[in-house]
């Protein structure tokens, strides 16, 4: 039986599927630098594209699906966060656990097409998902967990291709796992004064402001080096370096708009620089290749 539209609504408002820009060009480029120097057949390759998506479409909801629901409590009594869905009650937690379950499913098949030897990887991929919703509770290490698990996004993109993990795809993996981590540093900002209330840990309630935001961008520093260092190995052209300049570019922008005294820019900062970060990364780096 088909679902109600409002319901529909409800889940796609609930994982915040529009996000999926975040994470996802860097799945791709993963799969350009893999398939990059080495001959492809074009169907084959955009098959695999087809599927890294649905792979990247069912992580991440099945991740924002754990999120939500392990969370929901702590979002009940957050006012930034009391207006979604669970704690208002357009969703109830079993309808979330079905969805999760059906977005675990989703992601498990992709990564069968794509991968069958890597299919056991899922299990403990949603695990560790589901682990990180607990983090917060007793680390402010939380921050580099999250970055950890979506910089996975390029190293399944290039799996994908070379149904192996070598050097570049790892070095990817890190300079994504430290953009996140300095982002989610930032963002976390604005619950500091609820987290310290509640004993929940982040850095900014931790160390304070001037120091998490310091740390932050020190990581956004880190996901430059990682990215230059990658010009290098997989001697990419001065398109990519463009991308990469741009990238640097939109990190210091991002910093002025947010600091530990004015944080009223936050979603520009988090939401718009963030989200294009990626696209215009992966643009340049077609143009590298194939321009």
């Amino acid at each position: 039986m088909a679902l109600p539209e409002n319901k529909l609504r409800c889940f796609a408002g609930l994982v915040k599927i529009e996000h999926t820009v975040f994470a996802l060009p860097f799945a791709y480029l993963g799969a350009l630098l893999a398939v990059s120097g080495r001959a492809a057949q074009v169907y084959p390759f955009f098959m695999q594209l087809f599927w890294i998506t649905v792979a990247m479409v069912g992580a991440r909801s099945a991740a924002m699906g754990l999120n939500r629901l392990i969370d929901r409590g702590i979002d009940r009594a957050n006012p930034r966060t009391a207006g979604r869905h669970l704690p208002r009650g357009l969703l109830t937690a079993g309808e979330v656990r079905v969805f999760i379950a059906g977005a675990a499913a989703l992601f498990a098949l992709a990564v069968y097409r794509l991968s069958p030897g890597h299919v056991g990887w899922v299990l403990p991929v949603v695990l560790a998902m589901a682990g990180y919703c607990y983090t917060k509770r007793f680390t402010w290490l939380s921050h580099f967990v999250l970055g950890l698990i979506i910089g996975l996004a390029p190293l399944g993109g290039w799996i994908a291709v070379r149904q192996k993990a070598e050097l570049p795809a790892y070095l990817l993996w890190l300079s994504v796992a430290s953009w996140v981590a300095g982002f989610d540093i930032i963002y976390a900002a604005l619950d500091r004064d609820f987290d310290q209330a509640h004993g929940l840990h982040s850095l900014p309630a931790d160390k304070g402001l001037p120091r998490a935001f310091g740390i932050a961008a020190f990581l956004h520093i880190l996901m430059v080096a990682l990215l230059l260092t990658l010009y290098h190995l997989v001697n990419l052209g001065w398109w990519y370096l463009g991308g990469v300049a741009v990238a640097a570019l939109l990190l210091v922008y991002e910093h002025s708009l947010v600091a530990p005294h004015d944080l009223s820019r936050m979603n520009t900062a988090f939401f718009q620089v963030n989200g294009i970060i990626g696209l215009q990364l992966l643009a340049f780096t077609i143009l590298d290749l194939w321009g």
